[in-house]
């Protein structure tokens, strides 16, 4: 009798979930319907979900540049954005856009539509199972978006793939994607696999055989549940080879899998030239206060080089690095405060220098003064800032994996266009190479940088994001 209760108690709960699905279509495609018929001009309405378009990173200058292209091209599509900053206005965002990346948007053909649920995304509402938190948040944002404006076409820029159902669904949208950084990847399983500590492992878990396996088993779940909703996607595209090795891994559909490397303003870059300051040697960090980025390692590289340069003080005290990154919420500022204490810790805050939300014109300055640039995360899955330092003539340092490795940093001897390094002591020697080679050696590499970065101009962006995002305009 147990069973058959709980078999009939199932029915109606899948009845009731059926009933109130349809009806929402319903009233979905009512709405989306009327949204045209009140449109005084027959528009294609291209929904963007980019929950943080105002941080100012990557992924941001990827989202304007993915709207001025999709503006030049098509003149009958009318671009919406949801985005959760709520505190901030349509005119600032865009102004930020202007100041951060120099790219000018007219507000008059965006629409913003400010989702109030951001917060169910925020990684700290889960201590626990981030990942699917995380994910079923991401869905409670969706439902939020297409019930404000159902879209024709839906374009996630930011990697939140359990929106995709959500708009396939119920506004009947085509589906295209932006993927910068797959949610889950096999490095992480293997990490977990193989008990490694990691940001994203606690020692905890590490250390012991059932969490692993418990650990193990949620995300090849998890993975699971992952490449069924990105697959409602008809477009996918990557930033990079290391992103694009993961996605055809874990969703085997190399067919519509598209590597469009983001946009880099090269052009302008290239033209600058180095400016002394004070006899400084400076070296650049450019980069958001987010914990992968591993700012720590900055700091115990810096360490390791004052120890190489014990012998000569009058060198060491040319040295400084200026950490240049944007803030988006408190865990930032957190992360931020807990660096300067770092710094203080190891007696490095003479030789440390933090600037926070710089505008386009200071961080182009602080290009021209810079000699080094200095990038240390972890799987990058391609590094912006890594290519814009290139192209202004600073010669970069990166960790060796993910994009540097695999798409921009060439370290063979003759066509040397930068150096990669794994710990503090290989970024140490790294810097003390460059500082101490001569002139001719260091032109060398600048110039092989330089020319390596065209192949990620905005130009080309452009161009390839438009042929992997035409399908779903078709």
């Amino acid at each position: 009798m147990v069973i058959v209760f709980i078999f009939w108690i199932l029915i109606w709960l899948i009845g009731i979930a059926s009933a109130i699905f349809f009806c929402l279509r319903q009233w979905v495609l009512h709405y989306k319907k009327k949204l045209h018929c009140s449109s005084a001009e027959k528009k294609l309405h291209v929904g963007i979900f980019h929950p943080y378009c105002n941080a100012g990173g990557g992924g941001e200058r990827v989202l304007w540049c993915a709207i001025r292209a999709l503006q030049k091209k098509y003149d009958n599509i009318k671009i919406v954005i949801y985005t959760g900053d709520i505190d901030s206005t349509p005119s600032s965002i865009l102004q930020k856009a202007k100041n951060v990346f120099n790219i000018t948007l007219e507000l008059e053909q965006i629409t913003f539509v400010f989702l109030k649920q951001r917060h169910w995304i925020e990684a700290r509402k889960y201590p626990h199972f981030t990942l699917l938190g995380q994910g079923l948040g991401s869905i409670i944002m969706g439902l939020e978006a297409v019930t404000k404006f159902p879209p024709d076409i839906f374009i996630d820029t930011m990697g939140y793939a359990f929106t995709y159902p959500v708009f396939r669904f119920l506004a009947c949208s085509r589906i295209g994607c932006y993927v910068h950084y797959p949610v889950i990847s096999t490095d992480m399983l293997k990490k977990v696999q193989f008990r490694q500590a990691a940001h994203n492992n606690k020692a905890y878990v590490a250390r012991n055989p059932f969490l692993t396996w418990a650990k193990l088993t949620y995300y090849r779940l998890f993975s699971r549940m992952y490449k069924w909703v990105s697959r409602c996607s008809e477009t996918i595209m990557v930033n990079s080879s290391w992103t694009e090795n993961h996605i055809v891994d874990l969703f085997n559909v190399p067919l519509i899998t598209h590597r469009v490397y983001p946009p880099c303003e090269i052009a302008h870059l290239k033209k600058l030239e180095h400016i002394e300051r004070n006899n400084e040697i400076l070296i650049l960090s450019v980069g958001q206060f987010r914990p992968e980025k591993n700012h720590p390692l900055q700091l115990q590289a810096l360490y390791e080089l004052r120890t190489l340069l014990a012998r000569n003080e009058a060198l060491w005290s040319r040295i400084k690095l200026v950490i240049v990154g944007s803030c988006r919420n408190d865990e930032d500022y957190e992360r931020l405060k807990n660096m300067q204490d770092l710094a203080k810790h190891l007696s490095l805050e003479n030789s440390i220098e933090f600037k926070v939300n710089v505008a386009y014109d200071e961080l182009l300055k602080l290009y021209q003064e810079s000699k080094i640039g200095i990038h240390t995360m972890w799987n990058e899955h391609f590094g912006i800032g890594i290519v814009e330092c290139m192209a202004a003539g600073l010669i970069m340092i990166a960790h060796k994996s993910g994009g540097p490795l695999l798409d921009i940093i060439e370290t063979s001897e003759g066509c040397q266009n930068g150096f990669l390094a794994t710990d503090a002591i290989e970024y140490a020697g790294s810097i003390l190479n460059i500082i101490l080679n001569p002139i001719e050696t260091n032109v060398s590499i600048i110039n092989a940088a330089r020319s390596s970065v065209e192949r990620f101009s905005e130009k080309e962006f452009d161009d390839q994001f438009l042929r992997a995002i035409s399908p779903i305009f078709l």
